[in-house]
C-alpha cells in the first residue's frame, strides 16, 4: 500500500504548476520517497539582545572555564580560564538549569562555546554585523547569513521573514505595532530587511488568505494584477523621458511592485496549505507583555514554516528597552545587564534575572521543536530538517567585545551536522581557537550552499591561526 502511494505521488507532474505549488509538491514527493537529500531545509534564528550568559551553559560536572574556581562567581568579558578543546556527547551529561526545557531533545541539541567575533565593532549590539560578520552596526554593508540561506532554500513567497519586539535599542516599554528595522538582516549593502513587530499584522500578512473569503482573495489578486498592468503601460511612456541614474531608480521602483504581486501569487498558490496550518487568531496577538509577544511570534513562525511560506525566519525576542514585567521585573534589559551580583527589582541577582529571561525564550524554542518533531518528514520529522539557532547580537555579555560567543543549536540538517554535543573551543588567541565565521560556514555547508573558505571580516589579531572552512567538530 505504501509503495503504491509513493509511486502515485512520484508520478505527479510538475508541468504547468506555479513555482510555489511545484515547491510544495517536491516536498511531498521527497517525503513519500524517503529521500533525505531532497527534503526541504529550514532555519530559525532567535537573536536575543544583551548577550547570552555563557557561564551557565556548561553541563553539570564539567570544569567551567567561565567561573572562578575558588568562589564559583562569573568571570568578566575576557576572564575565561584557558583550557583545551572540549568535544563530548550530551547523552551522559546533565544539562544546566537554563537548558532544562530542552532535555527531551538532548540528542538533537548542540552547545557551542568560545567562538569569537572581534573583527568588527559593537557596543550593545553588533547590529547587521551579528549575521554578516562585517563592521556594520547600523548600516548594512554585506548580505547576512539568514538572507543568504533564505534565498538559497526558500521557494515560497518570502525568502526570509523577520519578527521583532520593536525597532528601538532603548525605547518605550510598549512594543511597536508596525514594521521596524532592528538592524539585523540585509540582502546586501543598503538593503536592510524590515521586521514585523505586531503579531496581528504578521498573521494577516502571512495568513490573510486563510481568513479571506474566495471573493476577497480573487479581488485582491485582480487588483494587484490590474495595478501592475497599468504601471507597465505607464512605465513605457515615463521610461522614454528618463536617462542614467533616474532610469535605474525608476526600474527599481517598478520592480518593487512586481515583487509584491509575485508574493501574493505565491501565497495564493499555497492557499490550501496556508489554511490548513494557519494559527488561530486570538486576543493574545494584541497583548503587549513581552512573554505574550514572544509566544505569538514563535507560534506564527512555526506555522509559516510548516505552511511553506518561507524556509528561514529570524526572531528578535527583545531589545534593551524591554521590561519583563510578568517576571516581576521593573528593570529593563539594559539595566539588568549591568547588575551582575546586585539585586533586581524582584530580588533576583542580575545573573539570575538574565537566566530567567533566557529560560522564557528557551521554553518557546522547546515548544517549537516539539511541534516540528510531531510532523513526519522522510524517515524522521520536520525537526530533523530544521535548525533552530539561539544566539545573541552581543556575544556572551551585556557589552559585546565578542571574545566568547555562545550558540545553542537545536534540530538537524539532514544528518549533516553532529548533534547532541557540547563543544567548547580554546580561548581567544590560543591554538585551536575558532570564530563565528567558521560556524556560519558550517551552517551554510549543511544547507548545501556553496561557500568561500571564510565568511565575513577576518580578525587581524588571529593571523597566526588557521580560520578557514567550517567547524570539523560539527560536521558529520
Amino acid at each position: 500500500m505504501l509503495f503504491t502511494r509513493r509511486r502515485a505521488i512520484q508520478n505527479l507532474s510538475l508541468g504547468g504548476m506555479s513555482l510555489a505549488m511545484a515547491s510544495c509538491l517536491r516536498s511531498i514527493q521527497a517525503h513519500a520517497a524517503g529521500n533525505e537529500k531532497t527534503l526541504p531545509k529550514r532555519f530559525v534564528f532567535v537573536v536575543k539582545s544583551s548577550g547570552i550568559d555563557k557561564f551557565n551553559l556548561v553541563p553539570d560536572g564539567l570544569e567551567n572555564h567561565f567561573t572562578n574556581p575558588d568562589d564559583g562567581k562569573k568571570l568578566g568579558n575576557r576572564g575565561r580560564r584557558p583550557g583545551p578543546l572540549v568535544d563530548l556527547s550530551l547523552a551522559t551529561q546533565k544539562l544546566p538549569e537554563k537548558l532544562a526545557a530542552l532535555d527531551s531533545f538532548k540528542d538533537r541539541l548542540t552547545i557551542i562555546q568560545s567562538l569569537s567575533g572581534v573583527g568588527f565593532r559593537g557596543n550593545h549590539t553588533k547590529g547587521f554585523g551579528t549575521l554578516s560578520l562585517h563592521d556594520s552596526e547600523t548600516v548594512a554593508v554585506a548580505p547576512t547569513l539568514d538572507c543568504l540561506l533564505g534565498q538559497h532554500l526558500s521557494n515560497g513567497p518570502y525568502p526570509m521573514y523577520g519578527m521583532a519586539m520593536n525597532g528601538k535599542l532603548l525605547g518605550t516599554d510598549k512594543p511597536g505595532d508596525t514594521y521596524c528595522y532592528p538592524n539585523l538582516s540585509a540582502y546586501g549593502p543598503a538593503k536592510p530587511v524590515a521586521y514585523q513587530a505586531s503579531p496581528r499584522k504578521a498573521f494577516l500578512e502571512l495568513f490573510g488568505s486563510a481568513v479571506a473569503t474566495p471573493a476577497e482573495l480573487e479581488k485582491k489578486l485582480a487588483l494587484n494584477g490590474n495595478l501592475m498592468d497599468f504601471l507597465t503601460e505607464d512605465a513605457r511612456r515615463v521610461e522614454k523621458q528618463l536617462a542614467g541614474d533616474d532610469k535605474e531608480r525608476f526600474a527599481l521602483y517598478l520592480e518593487s511592485f512586481d515583487s509584491l504581486r509575485k508574493t501574493e501569487e505565491k501565497k495564493a498558490a499555497l492557499l490550501d496549505r496556508v489554511q490548513a496550518h494557519a494559527p488561530e487568531l486570538t486576543d493574545r496577538y494584541d497583548a503587549i507583555t513581552p512573554s505574550a509577544r514572544i509566544e505569538s511570534h514563535f507560534e506564527i513562525a512555526s506555522s509559516a514554516l510548516i505552511a511553506g511560506l518561507t524556509n528561514v525566519i529570524t526572531l528578535r525576542p527583545d531589545t534593551l528597552g524591554v521590561k519583563y514585567s510578568e517576571l516581576g521585573l521593573s528593570d529593563h534589559v539594559h539595566a539588568i545587564g549591568h547588575l551582575g551580583e546586585n539585586r533586581a527589582s524582584n530580588g533576583w541577582t542580575g545573573h539570575q534575572a538574565r537566566m530567567e529571561i533566557e529560560k522564557l525564550h528557551l521554553k518557546e524554542i522547546a515548544k517549537m521543536a516539539k511541534k516540528f518533531d510531531s510532523i513526519p518528514e522522510g524517515d524522521g520529522s520536520m525537526l530533523d530538517n530544521t535548525m533552530i539557532v539561539y544566539m545573541s547580537c552581543s556575544s556572551g555579555d551585556h557589552h559585546c567585545p565578542g571574545y566568547d560567543w555562545p550558540f545553542v543549536l537545536l534540530g538537524g540538517m539532514g544528518k549533516k551536522l553532529k548533534m547532541g554535543r557540547y563543544i567548547e573551543y580554546p580561548k581567544y588567541g590560543d591554538k585551536g581557537h575558532r570564530t563565528v565565521g567558521n560556524l556560519y560556514l558550517s551552517l551554510m555547508h549543511a544547507a548545501g550552499l556553496e561557500t568561500a573558505q571564510t565568511f565575513g571580516q577576518m580578525d587581524s589579531n588571529l593571523k597566526h591561526l588557521d580560520l578557514k572552512g567550517p567547524l570539523e567538530e560539527l560536521l558529520s
